[in-house]
């Protein structure tokens, strides 16, 4: 049986990509600071941004690791010209800083020394392409510039980690989907699926043959890719 450590654990791609992964016969280790509710699964409550929580989790651990999913996100809504240090500091901290500590420690302790493993790191389309503010109304959740420029650093993250892991058998590849279903408002929703070409919004599920190809063996010659799944929203 092989092992995946998955960050964000609890969240709703999360909770999806850690029912694929058990389907795929993955035994499934899980960080995150919510309330466990994916069951089956080995949870640890772990603050990514703090190197010790890592590192004592990871030496809990009584199994290889085989794949890590840095998945693991936050944003703030606050206008930007109201952007705090605090919100600033949270966001980096998880999105980035969080991404490359989880990654350090896996890489040392498990794929360095074996000379195998695989990483997909979670991006965004907001990595790749700026925020439509045309999409938002007065009180929406509208995507703010410092998550679409720590999931930018995520994608050029992957392609780091794969050029400076290569030697070690490591692939590192990265999901960026776009705009999920989330009990987002009618009217956003109409707006959205207008500027996609398959005209709607994506979902979990759209997300799980990506994830599934890019931890097989069928993508062995497949690293420091950024894999855009958004229903061709960045095509225009």
């Amino acid at each position: 049986m092989k092992n995946a450590i998955i960050t964000g654990s609890e969240g709703q791609l999360g909770r999806s990509f850690v029912s694929k992964l058990k389907d795929l016969g993955y035994k499934v280790i899980g960080f995150d600071l919510a309330d466990q509710v994916n069951e089956d699964i080995s949870y640890y409550h772990v603050d990514i941004t703090n190197r010790s929580e890592i590192e004592k989790a990871l030496e809990k651990l009584n199994q290889d690791i085989d794949v890590l999913i840095n998945n693991a996100g936050v944003s703030v809504f606050s206008p930007f010209e109201e952007r705090t240090d605090d919100e600033l500091d949270f966001v980096i901290g998880v999105n980035l800083k969080g991404t490359i500590l989880v990654t350090q420690a896996v890489f040392n302790r498990y794929f360095k020394h074996r000379k195998n493993g695989c990483i997909v790191n979670i991006g965004s389309i907001y990595g790749v392409v700026a925020g439509d503010m045309r999409l938002y109304n007065q009180g929406d959740r509208r995507t703010p510039e410092i998550y679409g420029a720590t999931k930018a650093a995520v994608i050029n993250l992957t392609k780091y980690f794969a050029a400076y892991m290569g030697e070690y058998n490591v692939r590192v590849n990265c999901i960026s989907p776009g705009g999920i279903l989330n009990h987002q408002n009618d009217k956003f929703v109409k707006k959205y699926s207008h500027k996609v070409p398959t005209k709607r919004m994506g979902n979990e599920k759209d997300l799980l043959s990506t994830l599934e190809f890019l931890i097989s063996d069928d993508s062995s010659y497949v690293t420091g890719q950024n894999v855009v799944v958004d229903g061709g929203f960045t095509a225009w």
